[in-house]
């Protein structure tokens, strides 16, 4: 299992050592970002009604899709792209000041995934949750608020689109907006809550060897992702008309953000809206910095699939906080695990327990 110890000023690399040199990076091949696997885009500034057929298509075929449109201002992911790149400078024993304790959740460190792995990523990475202020202290003692306003700017913004794109989602699921407006288990659903995940992967001498994010799906509701003029975020799209199961590289688009669906979505949607294996690729010659808010429901709501769905359904319900245990022991096992199978079924169906949302 990696440790801190395993960090080392990438800057310094002239060649990819073994610890990071990655045997099956070709396990399928690399599809055409501008032909039939064109990732969707969406302006939200559309009707509500088509923006949510839209999304919905996009969440059923893709488990991806950007959004323009989004009232985000640019100023706003350039300040943020800034502070992001600021920090990741800062030299490798800095960072570690503000390291992320084993059994904590905020602050710098390796890929939570790592353990998951033999080899280790070219990447770093810094987590927030809640106030960055502890931790930006430790970087910076003398010059920390920018980075502090920065961030909390950043957050507001996202929680508001968030909250804007679940609303769509909810809508295109089945539910109406008399049953979002009530109090309870569905309108907590909008009451969403984030992580922001600042993600550093730096040039590499020899891409083709190594991985900058390993193949995972997202344990939340969405990720919505800003992504720095440097390509390197793939999706995994299924086998279908088109050829083979194949990577799809989701290019920058100026002012567009990503979404991904996470699994919390899948769960909802009771196995509909598929959550996205994705990795990220690494480039020889330009360092790419990309900002993750990944959203999920308050801390009490568990999440179910929606009466919407007719028939049983196919996961049981689950907080996000127990799910990200399930995620950090099973990994991308963790949607099967909670599956509903023919004995679940009939022993909760028997004893009135399985509800949905």
């Amino acid at each position: 299992m990696p440790s801190l110890s395993d960090h080392f000023e990438f800057d310094s690399i002239c060649e990819v050592p073994d610890s990071h040199a990655w045997p099956s990076l070709h396990d399928y091949p690399s599809a055409d970002p501008l032909g039939p696997d064109s990732v969707p885009i969406i302006d939200l500034r559309g009707s509500c009604s088509d923006t949510m057929k839209f999304i919905k298509h996009a969440c059923e075929r893709w488990g991806v899709f950007m959004v323009t449109g989004h009232g985000v201002p640019g100023d706003i992911l350039n300040q943020l792209e800034s502070e992001t790149c600021r920090l990741f400078s800062l030299p490798t024993k800095q960072k570690l000041k503000a390291a992320r304790p084993p059994d904590g959740v905020s602050g710098y460190g390796l890929a939570r995934i790592s353990s998951f792995f033999s080899k280790l990523m070219w990447y770093e990475g810094f987590t927030i949750s809640g106030s960055p202020l502890d931790h930006a202290r430790k970087l910076w003692p003398h010059d920390y608020s920018k980075f502090c306003e920065t961030i909390e700017g950043y957050n507001k913004e996202m929680k508001k689109l968030a909250e804007r794109v679940m609303n769509l989602v909810l809508l295109s699921l089945g539910l109406n907006e008399d049953d979002l407006g009530w109090a309870g288990p569905v309108g907590d659903l909008l009451k969403v809550s984030g992580v922001l995940q600042l993600n550093s992967y730096p040039a590499c001498p020899d891409p083709d060897r190594a991985m900058g994010l390993a193949a995972h799906t997202d344990s939340g509701f969405l990720t919505i992702l800003h992504q720095t003029n440097t390509s390197g975020l793939q999706i995994l799209r299924a086998q279908d008309q088109h050829g083979p199961a194949r990577w799809v590289t989701v290019p920058p688009v100026p002012g567009a953000l990503v979404i991904n669906v996470g699994d919390l979505s899948h769960i909802l949607s009771n196995g509909r809206f598929q959550s996205v294996l994705h990795r990220a690729v690494v480039n020889r010659i330009h360092h790419r910095y990309s900002m993750a808010y990944i959203c999920g429901p308050p801390a009490h709501t568990k999440v179910s699939p929606l009466r919407t769905f007719s028939g049983r359904p196919v996961y049981r319900a689950v907080t996000w906080a127990e799910y990200l245990g399930l995620k950090g022991k099973l990994f991308n096992q963790a949607l099967a695990s909670i599956r509903v199978t023919d004995e679940t079924w009939e022993d909760h169906n028997n004893a009135s327990v399985i509800t949905c949302v």
